[in-house]
């Protein structure tokens, strides 16, 4: 670490270490002491007793006196048993027991902590459960230790469920140690200043650490203030805990956010905090949360000078801190102990007193629907008015807080909350007769005050006073309160019908309340000596905030009610009910195998886990799938000459993060890019020295120093040429190294995925008279999924594999594939001590999950129509979080199940995962199981199988699975990871035969198709003359294509035979299709039209025609289809050639077809099949190995779609080079807008003029040759030179043109 980022320690590493510290106890030292077994009986309290010998101070552990234990005078759920503990204690377990000798235990209850004996506070276990299990008879002793240890002087328990043939009985327990602590208050105007020394050493870690509470939800807690003007700040908003960075001077209008952690932190409780430094990192942490923060660049040299607590020096304020400190540390510094012996770095103003002196203040918490609160109407005052105050705090937007009745005039009046607005309707006879509102937003959790006045003819209705709104109104009629008024709800059995509520319960807390300015003692309500109640927690505020922390992940926000929580996953790219998991595939070939074509795809490489999704582009049009990723500068770039001795360096910036880069090259098979030089007196690598001219910089972070160049081996310090030993200069390693005045190139693929992404060049050799040069770094192209087919087979039910355990506490997603014959096993299993996991096959039908957290075992099921035996791939995703747990099977709704309403446990497991078994070798999978991830990490099945007897790494058969996405006649064949959709017999192209092959065709266009010629047939064989073409004899065919076009009348195929018979396709003047039939050459052709009309619009049509003997159908689009009759059921005899568009050799036609034929065909064809002969794709996509002939201009467009737009499956394919290098006289041609160069424009047009001139004369030899291709006799080919083309005399026998490259499916 350098000297600055040292130096930065300061207030960061200060502040830092003053947050470490812990809360004044010594960790290290057992805890465990007992606690309640020598306090004396004025120690116990409880609501109520039976009689004196079941007393409070007889509820000790394993005593017996008097009647062996506490029991209330009734058993409910109102009743209590207090513990003075006498001082403020750490508190790490409780133990509970029974009644001695009795019938009497309890079988739950909750745990409450307080350091006043009011204000309590619940514990809660993992943050959510609050109740806690109790005793299953009245001797054995159950005892729960604290998962996060409880400091308070007294405890009380509140008995929830006991023995049902028995009553509330109990003996306690609680363990722990002294707590010794500093405290100091703060009244708004008093403060702590700790000024540090001049020669302070620093640390590499520094904490700041405090215990504070407090009842206002804001407020400065602290500032640490240092160089530069730079100020650190604790700051209390909204009752969380912000993390601020400010600059005093030149003052900045507002404060940087660094972290913002806690809520309702303004609840008068005891709140831990800690800000510590570690390097360039500083963790706040509150309560047991922490998050992590990136140290600003300002800090780098910045150090501590002053540490402030308390007010600032100015007038009071209400951002200054008005409540308690303690153990308020300073790395090893006590600071307020240093206060009290009146140290002098330590400097205190204002009223500072060395206690925490806490307002008793009691709350009520109404948690259910059934909560209400029943005060008795005040004295009516000499005004005859009404004054209600009180302050409430909810999450829920709707909810009844105060209702009365008016009896003189028959009404009713409603305050409530409607939309988070507080709402007040005056009901009478059924109709409102008068309505107020004012506030908005009260649903955030915070405290918000009520008054409701009513004086002299005029109503007021405050909410938060100034801060707030107010509504006033004037109503006509008097309002008093003459009964009752019921807070919050109504008794569920008013038979007075004195409450009324038809909106819903209030659920949350209410303090403070005043009735004609006289505060309501909520503790004489909770003693049955004022008012009535029903399901409150009376001395207490049991409200949760469960979005702090945020159980919402991936950038899901947190809504939430009184109740529960919702994640609102939009725009996040993640689902479920907590935005866990992934809504996209994890690679190019995921989605290729979900049946999409080549496109931008959002790829999530880790699922589930914290890489964010990124946009790449999937090229799935060669052998194997591309995910192509870019950077900024992809094209060709010619270097500026550069003054003497400087280098060019050139930077490149990617489309995604460096984290989505690297997971991308570590889960593909294969990974390349292209790096390319073009040079002119400009060398590379070598050098008299052997240091390199040029070099780049590649890997993971900023990159690694790379001397090799593409297409050569990593550390070789060499190129291709020098590789392949085809250098022009022997002497030399690459081609530009030979440093000659012709251009020459060294390129090549770089494939060391170590070394990948290339992220910079730099370039050296290019400040000489003369150098040129220009370069180019392809993107970054991966191929393969190590996830995706990671597989492995079980051939055996008590075969398995087993991994670590899985790891899964509140967010387990499990996710595979599976395909077997088997109608049952188990997937996968965990145990613990209690707790499990386990997905099954349970039937062929139906995939269970289920699961026990400590609560008790769940399951959640799926069933399927279908048979899952099926032996194909079913996709398996489950999944467990703090809400519900889900499973889906394949597209099928999932299934939920949700989580318990008192809160989430973690998943405890300890055993070793088991795959395709259990732990007693029981009830066995026996299939496939493939892509297993949990949580988005991805288990290698194969690796494991390898070395584990009757497990096989991969899975064959994928055809059965996905065999159907090979369309329009493709055929599925097997690959050892995937399969291909082979389309040689096919009229479509395209990785699943999908693609339409269409060309334009205009009036000279010919395509003419050659079938098998005699000379060919009889070549090698010894048979007559008069049979040569037997093998060539149709009974019948399959004809069928597309067209577009407005010419009328219009040839659109034509078979020829050598006995002068043929088959014609065509549009006649009056736009319908015929098709003529001419099966014996003495006869006239037999002409079959269609009714179909307006064919020639211009539109896209569909015409398929099927003829077997004399029985001919004729179907075009959607329309009925046509059948024909043929009067000679003969057969097509020595079929020669087809011809699409212009039929140049007219010799042979039919005196009515001639004119016809030389017409030719101007518009689009689409998609031709004749039997297995696909002549337009032949002609397309294999001009040079399939037998046919090409006149005049055919243009491949994608005007054989429906829409004139192009088409969302269009595919187009880019390819790098993977050539070494090349060397000639030529310049390289540079992209001008990434040209360094002004001359680029010169050099363009050179290029664009040798393009042009070469395409002329292209054309021109082109178009002799077609010439030549007509007038000469028509040539032969030899079937076993095409071996994609067998002829046999079936009737469905020709098989079109292989393609050479076929589509891969991998």
């Amino acid at each position: 670490m350098d000297p600055g980022t040292n130096r930065l320690a300061g207030i960061i590493a200060q502040v830092a270490l003053l947050l470490s510290s812990s809360c004044g106890t010594t960790g290290e030292d057992a805890c465990d002491s007992g606690l309640v077994s020598n306090l004396p009986p004025s120690a116990f309290r409880s609501s109520s007793q039976l009689s004196s010998s079941h007393a409070p101070g007889f509820a000790k552990l394993n005593r017996r006196e008097g009647a062996g234990g506490w029991s209330p005078l009734t058993s409910d759920r109102y009743q209590w048993l207090e513990v003075d503990l006498g001082e403020r204690t750490k508190i790490t377990a409780v133990a509970t027991q029974g009644r001695y000798g009795s019938s009497d235990w309890l079988t739950s209850y909750l745990l409450m902590f307080s350091d006043t004996g009011h204000n309590w506070k619940q514990y809660r276990q993992e943050d959510s459960i609050g109740s806690f299990p109790g005793n299953s008879n009245a001797d054995s002793v159950v005892q729960y230790k604290l998962q996060q240890p409880a400091v308070a002087r007294f405890l009380r328990l509140i008995p929830l469920g006991w023995n049902t043939n028995g009553r509330i009985g109990l003996r306690l327990e609680t363990y722990g140690c002294p707590h010794t602590s500093d405290v100091m208050s703060f009244d708004g105007s008093s403060s702590l200043v700790y000024q540090s020394s001049a020669g302070s050493r620093r640390t590499s870690r520094e904490v700041i650490s405090l215990t504070f509470k407090t009842l206002r939800n804001s407020g400065t807690l602290l500032h640490a203030e240092g160089q530069k003007g730079l100020r650190l700040s604790l700051e209390l908003d909204g009752g969380k805990l912000l993390l601020l960075l400010t600059r005093v001077w030149p003052a900045s209008p507002e404060a940087r956010r660094l972290a913002s952690l806690g809520s309702l932190l303004d609840d008068q409780h005891w709140h831990h905090v800690a800000v510590e430094r570690r390097g360039a990192h500083l963790n706040l942490t509150v309560d047991k949360h922490t998050e992590r923060v990136q140290i600003p660049a300002e800090f780098n040299h910045w150090d501590m000078e002053k540490l402030s607590v308390g007010a600032e020096q100015k007038p009071v304020s209400k951002r200054n801190f008005h409540g308690c400190l303690e153990n308020l540390l300073y790395n090893s510094f006590n600071l307020i102990e240093l206060a009290k012996h009146n140290g002098r770095q330590v400097t205190v103003t204002g009223n500072v007193t060395f206690s925490c002196a806490e307002p008793v203040s009691a709350a009520v918490t109404f948690p259910g629907l059934q909560s209400f609160l029943q005060l008795p109407g005040a004295t009516a005052s000499t005004s005859g008015g009404v004054s209600v105050g009180f302050q409430f705090r909810t999450w829920n937007k709707a909810g009844l807080l105060l209702t009365f009745d008016l009896p003189q005039q028959a009404g009713v009046v409603w305050m409530y909350l409607s939309e988070a607005r507080l709402r007040l309707q005056i009901h009478k006879g059924g109709r409102v007769m008068l309505e107020l509102s004012t506030g908005s937003a009260l649903n955030d959790g915070q405290w918000h005050s009520v008054e409701l006045n009513s004086r002299r003819g005029r109503l007021t209705v405050t909410v938060d006073k100034e801060d707030g709104g107010i509504a006033h109104a004037s109503p006509s009629f008097p309002i008093a309160i003459e009964t009752h008024l019921f807070f919050g709800g109504c008794p569920a059995e008013d038979s007075t019908q004195e409450c009324r509520n038809p909106f819903n319960a209030f659920q949350g807390c209410m303090r403070l309340l005043t009735l004609d300015s006289q505060s309501v003692d909520l503790i004489m309500v909770q003693q049955k000596q004022l008012g009535n109640y029903s399901s409150l927690h009376v001395d207490m505020c049991g409200i949760i905030d469960r979005c702090s922390p945020s159980r919402c992940e991936h950038g899901g926000s947190c809504s939430q009610s009184w109740t529960n929580f919702h994640c609102n996953c939009s725009d996040s790219g993640y689902s479920g009910a907590t935005c866990h998991s992934s809504v996209y595939q994890q690679s190019c070939e995921a989605y290729k195998h979900n049946g999409n074509t080549s496109g931008q795809f959002y790829i999530d490489v880790d699922g589930s886990g914290p890489i964010k999704p990124q946009l790449v582009y999937c090229n799935m049009t060669e052998e194997n799938t591309w995910m192509v990723i870019r950077h900024n500068n992809t094209e060709l770039t010619r270097v500026r000459p550069s003054p003497a001795g400087s280098r060019r360096s050139v930077h490149l910036d990617y489309s995604t993060g460096d984290e989505q880069l690297l997971a991308v090259i570590s889960q593909s098979d294969h990974c390349e890019q292209e790096l390319s030089y073009q040079c002119k007196k400009s060398r590379l690598l070598n050098t008299p020295e052997g240091s390199p001219f040029s070099w780049w910089l590649g890997g993971p972070g900023p990159g690694h120093l790379q001397t090799y160049w593409g297409g050569a081996h990593p550390g070789s310090q060499q190129c291709a040429c020098g590789l392949q030993g085809d250098c022009v200069d022997p002497q030399h390693y690459c081609n530009c190294d030979a440093d000659r005045v012709e251009w020459a190139e060294d390129s090549g693929l770089l494939t060391h995925k170590m070394s990948l992404p290339v992220r910079s060049l730099v370039l050296g050799d290019i400040q000489r008279p003369g150098s040129e040069a220009a370069y180019r770094v392809g993107p970054l192209r991966c191929h393969g999924d190590k996830s995706f087919w990671n597989a492995a087979f079980f051939d055996k039910e008590t075969s398995y594999l087993h991994f670590p355990t899985f790891h899964g506490e509140l967010s387990a997603e499990i996710s595979f594939m599976f395909k077997t014959t088997a109608s049952s096993g188990v997937f996968l299993e965990n145990l613990g001590i209690k707790d499990f996991i386990r997905i099954e096959l349970s039937s062929s039908t139906q995939v269970v999950f289920s699961f026990d957290v400590g609560n008790g075992p769940l399951e959640v099921g799926v069933e399927s129509s279908v048979p899952l035996n099926d032996n194909r791939w079913h996709r398996v995703r489950a999944e467990r979080n703090v809400k519900e747990a889900s499973l889906r099977l394949d597209e099928l709704p999932a299934a939920t199940q949700e989580a318990p309403a008192d809160g989430h446990f973690h998943l405890q497991l300890n055993s070793q995962l088991f795959i395709g078994g259990t732990a007693s070798r029981q009830k066995g999978f026996r299939g496939c199981i493939r892509s297993l991830q949990l949580n988005g990490v991805t288990l290698d099945l194969e690796e494991r199988a390898k070395i584990t007897p009757g497990v096989r790494p991969s899975c064959p058969g994928h055809c059965s699975s996905y065999g159907s996405l090979c369309q329009n006649r493709g055929r599925c064949a097997e690959r050892e990871n995937g399969f291909d959709c082979d389309c040689s017999l096919s009229a479509y192209t395209g990785v699943f035969c999908h693609t339409e092959v269409s060309a334009s065709f205009s009036s000279e266009t010919s395509v003419s198709y050659t079938f098998k010629e005699p000379y060919e047939l009889s070549r090698n064989s010894s048979a007559l003359p008069s049979s040569i073409f037997s093998d060539m004899t149709l009974r019948g065919e399959n004809v069928s294509l597309s067209f577009r076009t407005n010419q009328s009348p219009t040839l659109l195929l034509y078979v020829s035979s050598y006995y002068r018979e043929y088959l014609a396709l065509l549009i006649n003047k009056h736009d319908k299709l015929e098709v003529r039939y001419k099966l014996d050459s003495s006869r006239e052709a037999e002409v079959l039209k269609s009714r179909v009309r307006s064919l020639a619009n211009g539109q896209l049509h569909t015409v398929s025609i099927r003829r077997l003997a004399d029985s001919v159908s004729v179907q075009i689009d959607q329309n009925a289809r046509e059948d024909f009759n043929l009067t000679f059921d003969g057969e097509f005899n020595a079929i020669k050639s087809l011809v699409l568009g212009r039929v140049y050799d007219s010799d042979e036609l039919d005196p009515d077809l001639v004119r016809l034929a030389s017409l030719g065909f101007a518009g689009c064809l689409s998609v031709v099949h004749f039997n297995s002969i696909s002549p337009l794709k032949a002609a397309l996509l294999h001009p040079d190995s399939s037998p046919v002939i090409i006149t005049g201009p055919l243009v491949r467009s994608n005007c054989g779609f429906p829409s004139s737009a192009n088409p969302s499956t269009s595919e187009n394919s880019h390819h790098l080079s993977d050539q070494s290098g090349s060397v000639g006289s030529g310049q390289p041609l540079v992209n001008a807008i990434r040209t360094d160069s002004a001359l680029i424009g010169g050099v363009i047009a050179v290029v664009i003029f040798v393009i042009v001139a070469g395409l002329a004369v292209t054309a021109r030899l082109l178009y002799r040759r077609k010439e030549t291709y007509r007038n000469q006799e028509v040539k032969g080919v030899k079937q076993e030179d095409s071996q994609d083309l067998p002829f046999n005399n079936q009737t469905d026998s020709q098989n079109a043109s292989g393609e050479n490259a076929k589509e891969y499916f991998i």
